[in-house]
């Protein structure tokens, strides 16, 4: 090799260490994403009480309602898993835009009729529970994708409960911090998750991603039903 080569590549074997760290560092960010939500949902549902009022006292206002609304959805593992599951699902690159629109206008009117109608959704909980177990049927082929968008609406009326009595200055924020929070959460699941399923993922995993979400909605449902 003549001199001009060597200076211009003096370490040829960074290449394929490069290379292969890029290949793993998917891998093993999705698989930590995946066990840290088993942990959490393993703690028990204590853990679900996602609201920020319940880790701070914090009197309802404009501000505290937007943090609230920022912070709900990501404090809460059973809305996390959903929102983040989204990149999995196989949504078509020319939909995408569609299915952000639609889920945070699904969300945001469940949210609005939980304000309006409270307590009109029995065992609501329960619903969040059996959202996750479509999400995991959709994910096997055994559904159509299309049902993930009403079942978006029980998420919005879920987070609505937390906020009720507010005035409505502070609930107003509340509903802005959720769709801006929502949204970037989807923006999350349709690119990073995407893309690291898209180097990580099989058919294999696909199935075991599947019963997690199946077996942490069948817990949220039977525990939100039996006491």
């Amino acid at each position: 090799m003549s001199q001009n080569a060597r200076r211009i590549h003096p370490h040829p074997r960074r290449g394929p260490a490069s290379r292969m760290f890029k290949s793993l560092f998917p891998k093993a960010s999705l698989a930590i994403f995946f066990s840290v939500l088993v942990l959490i949902f393993g703690l028990g549902t204590p853990v679900l009480a996602h609201h920020l009022m319940g880790f701070f006292p914090m009197e309802p206002s404009p501000a505290s309602g937007l943090l609230s609304g920022l912070l709900h959805p990501a404090l809460g593992p059973d809305h996390l898993l959903f929102l983040l599951a989204l990149g999995i699902v196989g949504l078509g690159q020319e939909l995408r835009f569609r299915w952000v629109l639609a889920l945070l206008a699904v969300g945001l009117a469940g949210s609005l009729t939980g304000l309006a109608l409270p307590n009109s959704l029995p065992w609501a909980e329960a619903w969040i529970g059996l959202s996750l177990l479509l999400e995991a049927l959709v994910l096997l082929n055994r559904l159509p994708k299309l049902l993930l968008i009403p079942a978006f609406a029980f998420h919005g009326y879920v987070l609505s409960a937390s906020v009720l009595g507010w005035e409505p200055t502070p609930v107003f924020f509340y509903l802005i911090g959720l769709l801006i929070s929502q949204g970037l959460l989807l923006w999350v699941a349709l690119k990073v998750v995407r893309n690291a399923w898209a180097q990580w993922g099989s058919s294999g995993k696909l199935r075991i991603v599947s019963g997690i979400l199946a077996g942490i909605g069948t817990s949220l449902a039977w525990s939100s039903l039996v006491p």
